[in-house]
């Protein structure tokens, strides 16, 4: 079983992140860079996947050179080999550029399943690995917190609002976008450290479509705050039960 995991390197989450002077994106000098944390679990997936059912993880992540960091943790978890989609302006891209390059490099291997993460802790679109399903032809399922292969289908158990759940069965090849939570990711251990060195990893050159970009950020800024002072009337048990209301259903911190 050929399993395929995307993976993106994003900004870590402690990171202190400051605007940049063409308010378009954020500074990226001086930021410490991680795996985007539900691709983590996609990961773990696709390696727990791998070792029930036998075959090979391949990581495939687009950005710059920055990225072969993020694609050498991966291979030290337990993944066989990479390809890194070279692409230094990946944060300019949308969606379905991305998807485009990423369909491009995944389509000559002719994976039996494709997993992402279920969006990008700094974009947080949430639509690339629906469109990558869409480019490649593949059956694909949102939110899945259980996978289970059978012989030539996948079983996904995916989480619906409300705490509703739904379970598709889908023919293989196909892809599914991975709901954090749905395991708890291993980490890198010396030995595999040591591996990660010599594994293959195929760098690919993005090569973009001719024309427009099929987006624009045109800005990028901080919420606004504000301040607002309301007095209750009435007497305590009346104000109680106005403030519980409004914490509840305007502020919504209850």
């Amino acid at each position: 079983m050929k399993i395929i995991v995307c993976i993106k390197q994003v900004p870590a989450r402690d990171s202190l992140l400051r605007i940049d002077p063409a308010a378009s994106w954020i500074q990226e000098a001086g930021l410490n860079y991680e795996i985007n944390e539900p691709d983590t679990y996609a990961l773990e997936e696709g390696l727990r996947l791998k070792e029930k059912h036998g075959g090979e993880t391949v990581v495939l992540s687009a950005g710059p050179a920055r990225a072969g960091q993020a694609i050498r943790e991966a291979l030290a978890k337990g993944a066989d080999r990479a390809i890194h989609v070279e692409c230094d302006n990946l944060n300019a891209l949308s969606p379905l550029e991305a998807g485009k390059l990423m369909a491009g490099a995944i389509a000559p291997e002719s994976p039996d399943l494709v997993l992402t993460g279920l969006q990008s802790d700094d974009a947080g679109y949430g639509q690339t690995g629906v469109i990558l399903a869409e480019l490649l032809g593949l059956p694909h399922a949102t939110l899945a917190i259980e996978i289970e292969a059978r012989e030539g289908a996948l079983r996904v158990k995916r989480e619906l609002e409300g705490g509703w759940f739904q379970y598709v069965e889908m023919p293989l090849p196909a892809l599914a976008t991975v709901q954090s939570g749905i395991n708890r990711p291993r980490y890198a251990t010396l030995m595999g450290i040591k591996r990660a060195k010599n594994k293959e990893v195929r760098h690919v050159p993005a090569v973009l479509a001719p024309g427009a970009p099929g987006f624009q950020v045109t800005r990028v800024y901080l919420p606004e705050r504000g301040k607002q002072t309301q007095l209750l009337d009435g007497n305590p048990r009346e104000a109680a039960a106005r403030l519980v209301e409004k914490l509840r259903f305007e502020a919504r911190v209850l």
